[in-house]
């Protein structure tokens, strides 16, 4: 029996090896994703066009994929950077939280740096969302009245699933620009 699991584990294994895509660099059809989500902003709520337009940088992800049971939920998803309107680098977002909740969810996301400064904080990779900062739900009819706040400006456009939550939690993000 203990032969049997440890053959299983290893084939396990070896597909997970197999399996990856190696990123050894540029992938043109990641340009292409990443256009669409900005694309996909920009039509579901027009009024957006000023922050793509005076932004310093963004960076944008087209899925995140969330789910909660009980008392704890997180969330992940992968996006792409944009500085000066020019693709830059791959981000990863990882969303953890705590409190009443139950559901699944996926959405897209898009954060705007309002200068150089706000950037390269991002850049770093230990730049984190907490509890006070608020992200608009975006829909065709809000209003353009959104600012900026503390130099960062965060849009979510809801695609699927149900979840119910009372939560505090945070973000975290990686930045890993293309060589």
């Amino acid at each position: 029996m203990m032969k049997m699991m440890k053959i299983v584990a290893l084939a396990f294994m070896l597909m997970g090896v197999f399996a990856a895509t190696a990123r050894a660099g540029w992938d043109p059809a990641e340009e292409d994703r990443a256009k669409s989500a900005a694309e996909s902003f920009k039509k579901t709520a027009p009024w957006l066009s000023r922050y793509f337009e005076t932004a310093y940088a963004y960076a944008v992800f087209p899925e995140v994929f969330k789910g909660g049971f009980f008392i704890l939920g997180g969330g992940h998803g992968k996006g792409y950077v944009y500085e000066q309107a020019k693709l830059v680098a791959r981000s990863s977002v990882t969303q953890l939280n705590a409190g009443p909740q139950l559901g699944v969810q996926s959405f897209s996301e898009i954060i705007f740096f309002q200068g150089k400064g706000d950037f390269e904080k991002f850049q770093k990779e230990n730049f984190e969302f907490n509890a006070q900062v608020t992200a608009v739900i975006v829909s065709a009819a809000l209003s353009t009245n959104s600012d900026y706040s503390n130099g960062v400006a965060v849009f979510v456009l809801p695609r699927a699933g149900i979840m119910a939550e009372a939560t505090v939690g945070g973000q975290k993000f990686s930045y890993n620009p293309y060589r």
